[in-house]
Formats: C-alpha cells, structure tokens, sequence
C-alpha cells in the first residue's frame, strides 16, 4: 500500500457516537496525535528502499503469490495482514494497525467539529439526555428528557440509540423527529449542522471564586473552547480554577499545548520529546497567561496528553495535583495514514515533563492523595461521595 500523509502521536480515545446525536461519551484507549508533512519518513527515500535486499525479497514472496497461487487472492487483505503483522512484531502495546472504519471513527471524535443537530441520547431510552446551546435542537425546542420515537415517517420506538444517530446522520436535508414529551407527542423539523464537539463542562463552584473546568478529550477545538470558557468565569469574578482531567485519556498534541500556552508565562517549558536519545524542548511562545492558583484533578484513567497539561501546569506554573496516581503514559506514537483510509501507529519517542522526567509507567504522583468513597443507603442506592474534588476546593479556599 502507499501511503497519502504523515501524522505522528500517541494512541487515541475511541469516542462513541460523538458526531450528530451521541449515546453518551465513552474513552476506550489513551493517547495524543500531532500532524506531521514528512515526504517518506524522516531519513529514508523510495531510493534508498530499492536497495533494501529484505524488502526486495518481500516483494519478490508477494509477487509469486499473486502470479502463482492456486485461487485469486484478495490484495488489499493480503498487504493489510502484511502491515498488521508488521506491526504485531514489534511487541509494543500502542503500536498497532487500524483499518479504514477504526481509522475515521478515532478522527472524527477528535476532529472538534461533528455534523450534527446538537443532543446527546441515552442509549438506555432514546431520552435526551442533554441539548447544546446554539443548536438545530435548542432551536427548534428539544427538551432534555424528551424520548424519540420516529424519524420523518420512520417508527423508531424499537430502534437503539445507534440506529437513530445513524438515520439522522444520514440526512443531508430537512427532517422530522416525532417526539414523546410526557404524554404529548410533539413534532420537530430540523437540519443538521457543522457543530462544535462539547469537550468540556464548567461552572463556578457555589459560595465560591473558584471556577470549575472539567475537560473531557483534547479535540482540535478544544482550545477555543477553554478560552470561552474561562472568559465566562472570569465575568463571575472568578479569582481560582479547578482543572479536572480524571478519566480523560487524550487526544490531540496539540490541543494540550494550546491549552497550555492559554495559562503558563512565554518561554515557559511545556513538554520534551526524546527521539533516539536526543531531547527537545517545547515552550509557550503566547503572550497570554493566567497568574491564579489552579488544582488539577487527575486519577489512574488520567493519561497521555492529559498527563501533559497536567504535567506542564505542576511544573511550569506551581499548580497543585490532586487525586490518584495518573496512568502513566509516556511514549509517543507516530502515525500513517494509508491511501485506502486505514492507519498505523507505531512508538517513536519518549515525552518528558518540563523538569525532564520520563513519567511512561509510573505516572504522575499528586501533591494531595485523595479518594473518593461510596456509600450504600438501606434501600441499596449507591450515593459517590467527591472527596478529590472536596479537596481541591478547600485547597483553594485556603
């Protein structure tokens, strides 16, 4: 296969119905992607692999097979089972191949964009579980709670949460979704829209100046949507902020970075990158900064670029860290993307913490080891109590 483009990165979360209509948020993996133009790779040419006597014998196996064997064989499969073994070989556990399906899936819940209507379903009921501001939703007037039984003249009352997001993904034109609110069921017409991907949650903590940002993926919009956010507080005189990045796994690079630049003073360190031994440092380069104190929130799910920002913020701006131990992912992925839309990833580097340390396998260790406790009452209801936010808020109070 050839290969269209380069990017380069750490392993990815798998976000489930993120575009249009999403069944609630799930992250499967851990990781970070940065783009990358390189032409093959960074020190080798076509050229150069037509004097690779290996490869040369690779091609000779693969022209035999398909100029030899008993039945037709399938190209595309056959070099897709080279690629993957290839990258099995490697015994590396974020190293791996991901065909066209997998390959669109991660980028689009990481792109920061989804055409969509703006709701979020669950996927237990259909009911709407959430409506985004400035929507096609909000719009036409869909109310949290609401259950969706048809599309245009569609029955959908036996339908999962996954196949309405695909009939409304579907739909580049006007539709109608028959809704069920309460007794009544109403009707709706609407049209999708390019939307921004909610990544983020946020408020001010009550009887408090301490704003509250909890950030779910680091999208490509993630960013501007910090920004706005911050804007928002700031407006309720906001004079702390609790950063909460537990059970986030990742995503972009670059969104950490970004993020990062919105707070930390320039020429500030935000990560290093040691590639065959050789390290880099990267810095802020704004000249935007942020000077109150902030407590980041992080547990064992927290990972990758969300160890990155954490990372930075402890290091490069005395943030305070509180929870659990972070997971503890601290190698680089870089990936390729293949002409047939599939992709591999494969590990190229160590990332560092600003003062230089190596965190893949050990994690980062809060300032403050909290947990939070579950508790039962005598009907069997399970009741979380947040001690690690807790924590953090009399952090600031104090």
């Amino acid at each position: 296969m050839k290969k269209s483009n380069h990017k380069s990165g750490f392993s990815l979360p798998w976000v489930m119905g993120i575009v249009v209509v999403t069944s609630i948020i799930s992250a499967l993996t851990a990781g970070v992607i940065v783009y990358n133009n390189n032409k093959l790779s960074y020190n080798m040419t076509y050229k150069d692999l037509t004097n690779d006597k290996d490869l040369n014998e690779f091609l000779s196996v693969y022209a035999n097979i398909l100029s030899s064997y008993y039945e037709d064989v399938d190209t595309g499969k056959l070099l897709d089972e080279a690629i993957a073994g290839m990258m099995n070989y490697l015994g590396d556990d974020y190293t791996t191949y991901l065909d066209d399906e997998s390959t669109k899936e991660l980028m689009d819940s990481l792109s920061g964009e989804y055409n969509g209507i703006g709701i979020s379903i669950s996927n237990l009921d259909k009911s709407v579980v959430k409506v985004y501001p400035n929507t096609p939703a909000m719009k036409a007037g869909i109310k949290e709670n609401d259950i969706i039984i048809g599309f245009n003249n569609i029955d959908a009352t036996d339908m999962d949460a996954q196949e309405i997001v695909d009939l409304i993904k579907s739909s580049n034109s006007k539709f109608t979704l028959k809704i069920l609110r309460g007794s009544e069921t109403i009707s709706v017409t609407l049209k999708n829209e390019t939307l921004v991907t909610p990544n983020i949650d946020y408020k001010m903590i009550e009887n408090t100046h301490t704003g509250y940002i909890q950030i779910q993926t680091f999208s490509g919009t993630l960013a501007k949507q910090v920004k706005n956010a911050l804007k928002e507080l700031e407006n309720h005189q906001m004079t702390s902020l609790i950063i909460d990045l537990r059970d986030n796994t990742g995503g972009f690079l670059t969104a950490a970075q970004d993020v990062a630049n919105i707070f930390l003073e320039k020429g500030k360190k935000i990560y290093g990158l040691n590639v065959q031994n050789e390290t880099t440092f990267f810095e802020d380069n704004t000249s935007e900064s942020k000077d109150y104190p902030i407590v980041v929130l992080i547990n064992e799910n927290t990972a990758s670029a969300s160890e990155i920002l954490a990372a930075a913020l402890k290091e490069s701006y005395n943030a305070i860290l509180v929870g659990e131990t972070s997971f503890g992912k601290g190698k680089v992925q870089q990936t390729m993307k293949l002409d047939d839309g599939s992709m591999v990833k494969y590990t190229s580097a160590y990332w560092l913490t600003p003062n230089g340390n190596c965190i893949d396998g050990i994690g980062l260790v809060p300032d403050y080891h909290v947990e939070n406790e579950e508790k039962t009452d005598e009907q069997g209801n399970l009741t979380i109590i947040d001690n690690v936010l807790n924590k953090g808020i009399e952090i600031l109070q104090k």
